[in-house]
C-alpha cells in the first residue's frame, strides 16, 4: 500500500465551500483578500491558503479502496505532492496483465478536487465495471488527481493555481506535471481519454468570484443552467466519438427510439486543449455552464 496522506491542521477559513443546501458566500467575502482591482501577489496567496481547512480525507476516501482492485489492476504510486505539512501519493491504476496489442483508454478524475463525482466515478468504475473489459483494452485509472484540493473541496491547488490550465510544458502545478510526466511514455497510445468533471452551483457563487478576485478584475455574475455536456478538442475534433456518448446517455422508450429530451440536454462544447493547458474529450456530469460558447473558454477562466 502507498504511503498514506498525512493530515493538516484545520485552519481560520474564510473562502467557505458549501453544498445547496449550506450557506451561500457573497462576492464581498472573497474579495476580502488583497485590492480590488490588483491580482495577487505571494502574499495574498498565502493569506488565502492559511484559510483553507481540510474538509475530508483522501485517505479514507480514495487510498482505502485501492487494495480491493488489485484483481484487475496493479496500483503503483507515480508521484508525492509535498504540500507541508502534508504529504499526498499520486496513485494510478494500471490494468494488470497489459497487451501491448491492445488499444488503451485513460480515465482521470480530480482534476479539480471539488468535482467530487469525478473522483468517486472513477472509483466506481475500477470497482464495478472495468472488469468487463479485461482481455479487451488496457486500463489506466487516476482517480484523484488532485488530492490537496480534493481534501479542501476546491477548485486549486495550494498556489492557487488550476490544475486543469496547467498540462504544458515546465507546468507551475506539480499535480498537472505529474500526470504528464505518468503518461509521456504511452502518450500516442492511448484510444481516449475520460477526464471526468461536474459543474455545481458553487462556480458562480464561490470560485468565479474567487477568480476575479485573484486576478484583480470585476466579477460579472453569470448563471449556471441545468444540464450535461462534454467538452471536446476544437483543433482535433471527434464529433462521432461525442454522439455515441450522447447517444448512449439518452434514456430508451419502450419502442427502442430515444428520449430526445434526455439526448437534447447532453451537449458538445469545444476548447483548445493545447493553448489552455486544458484536459479536453471530459465527460462532465452537472449543470451546462452558458459561460462556455464555441471554441473558447468563458468567465470560468483559470
Amino acid at each position: 500500500m502507498p504511503a498514506e496522506a498525512s493530515t493538516g491542521n484545520d485552519r481560520a477559513q474564510a473562502f467557505r465551500i458549501h453544498d445547496n443546501a449550506s450557506e451561500k458566500v457573497t462576492t464581498d467575502e472573497h474579495q476580502a483578500i488583497g485590492t480590488p482591482g490588483h491580482p495577487w501577489g505571494d502574499a495574498e496567496i498565502t493569506e488565502w491558503r492559511t484559510r483553507q481547512t481540510r474538509k475530508r480525507s483522501y485517505e479514507s476516501d480514495v487510498l482505502q479502496r485501492l487494495e480491493g482492485l488489485r484483481s484487475n489492476f496493479d496500483i503503483e504510486q507515480f508521484g508525492l505532492l509535498e504540500y507541508p505539512p502534508d504529504r499526498y501519493p499520486l496513485i494510478a491504476l494500471r490494468s494488470r496483465n497489459w497487451r501491448d496489442d491492445l488499444p488503451s483508454a485513460l480515465i482521470t478524475g480530480g482534476v479539480h478536487g471539488y468535482e467530487t463525482s469525478g473522483v468517486h466515478g472513477a472509483l466506481k468504475f475500477a470497482e464495478e465495471h472495468a472488469a468487463d473489459y479485461v482481455g479487451r483494452i488496457n486500463l489506466l485509472v487516476v482517480p484523484c488527481v488532485s488530492p490537496w484540493a480534493y481534501e479542501r473541496v476546491h477548485r486549486w491547488n495550494p498556489g492557487a493555481i488550476d490544475p486543469n490550465r496547467s498540462f504544458r510544458e515546465n507546468s507551475p502545478a506539480p499535480e498537472s506535471a505529474a500526470l504528464m510526466q505518468l503518461l509521456a511514455p504511452l502518450r500516442d497510445r492511448f484510444l481516449m481519454h475520460i477526464d471526468l468533471h461536474e459543474t455545481t452551483d458553487t462556480d458562480e457563487s464561490e470560485f468565479r468570484p474567487s477568480l476575479a478576485a485573484r486576478d484583480g478584475i470585476e466579477y460579472v455574475p453569470g448563471e449556471i443552467p441545468d444540464g450535461f455536456y462534454l467538452v471536446d478538442d476544437s483543433e482535433t475534433p471527434q464529433p462521432k466519438f461525442q454522439q455515441a456518448i450522447i447517444d448512449r446517455c439518452a434514456i430508451p422508450h419502450n419502442n427502442g427510439s430515444l428520449s430526445r429530451q434526455s439526448a437534447d440536454n447532453v451537449r458538445t462544447v469545444r476548447c483548445r486543449a493545447g493553448r489552455s493547458g486544458t484536459c479536453c474529450n471530459r465527460f462532465c456530469v452537472g449543470p451546462q455552464p452558458n459561460s462556455i460558447r464555441g471554441d473558447r473558454l468563458g468567465p470560468m477562466g483559470n
